[in-house]
């Protein structure tokens, strides 16, 4: 991770929506959030400003959800936060921005979906929306939703590092999810719209289910088992099934196997990054680890020895 070297302050951003977007520089503004990419600052009731601060690929990240999401968020059924201005890079502050729209919700990590049915239909509706064939010129995947075989290297040092760690207790089956995945046959149809980040912090909850996505910076086109695999971290005990039965089309058996797969590797990513945050790490959530942990639970349960 690497940091702006402009210091991300109240002050700046006002300075900055005078400067651009004087209309909206008097409104109300805190800090909401700290991202990987990008701060997020509540501007009013139903406004944000996202600002590049912890890594280099914040900047083209953001001009991605600029030139994409106003596009998907119409025919999507969950809030999502729809780019309203772009701030450009000046002399204060040299890099993009945006304005967007808020959206109300508490992240799952921190709220997680207890009424099991309806977010399974809801996660099932926000994906089959979601995932409709994507123009030429769609962005490709961030070392993501490539074949899994190519994760090989990054799944083996995962696992070793989980169970030196201590984070799991039965490498063998996490093992046998991943390598049928990875022997799955590939994904044959055309490029979807992803959403290319579904982990536990990114999609909101209100009153037990999900109730808005957020963090679009990962958007791309590919195989919809990348984003089917968030089924197993993000909801309760007993609701997968129920989710596939919701998702159209039914997906298959070779994609229900690839997205085992990928859910495998992002439960391990999360499991270290609950990790760090238990330690005291830079970047760690402790709260990103219940969830992992069901994740691989109820993953590995069928596992046939």
């Amino acid at each position: 991770m690497t940091t702006t070297e402009t210091a991300i302050t109240e002050d700046l951003i006002r300075e900055l929506l005078r400067e651009q977007h004087p209309d909206l520089a008097d409104r109300p503004l805190k800090l909401g959030a700290l991202g990987w990419d990008n701060q997020v600052w509540r501007l009013g009731d139903d406004l944000a400003v996202r600002m590049p601060w912890a890594t280099q690929s914040a900047d083209a990240l953001l001009r991605k959800e600029h030139a994409w999401l106003p596009r998907l968020a119409p025919h999507l059924p969950l809030q999502i936060p729809v780019p309203q201005r772009f701030g450009e890079p000046s002399e204060r502050f040299p890099r993009p921005w945006l304005v967007t729209t808020w959206v109300p919700g508490e992240p799952a990590d921190r709220a997680p979906a207890t009424r099991a049915a309806e977010a399974a239909v809801t996660l099932a509706d926000f994906l089959t929306a979601l995932h409709r064939p994507a123009p030429d010129g769609a962005p490709a995947g961030r070392d993501r939703g490539g074949p899994l075989a190519d994760t090989a290297e990054g799944f083996a040092r995962g696992l070793a590092s989980a169970v030196e760690l201590g984070l799991i207790s039965d490498p063998d089956a996490v093992r046998a999810v991943w390598e049928d995945a990875a022997a799955a046959p590939q994904w044959a149809g055309p490029r979807l719209w992803l959403h290319g980040d579904l982990h536990p912090a990114n999609i909101l909850t209100t009153n037990g289910t999900f109730s808005g996505v957020i963090d679009f910076g990962d958007l791309f086109a590919g195989d919809p088992a990348f984003d089917l695999a968030a089924a197993w971290i993000l909801l309760p005990d007993g609701a997968v099934d129920r989710f596939h039965q919701a998702y159209r089309p039914s997906p298959d058996a070779a994609t229900l196997r690839r997205a085992r797969g990928w859910a495998v590797l992002r439960a391990l990513a999360c499991l270290h990054i609950a990790d760090a945050g238990v330690h005291g790490r830079p970047g760690g959530k402790p709260t990103w680890g219940p969830p992992a942990q069901a994740a691989l639970r109820r993953l590995t349960a069928t596992v046939h020895r």
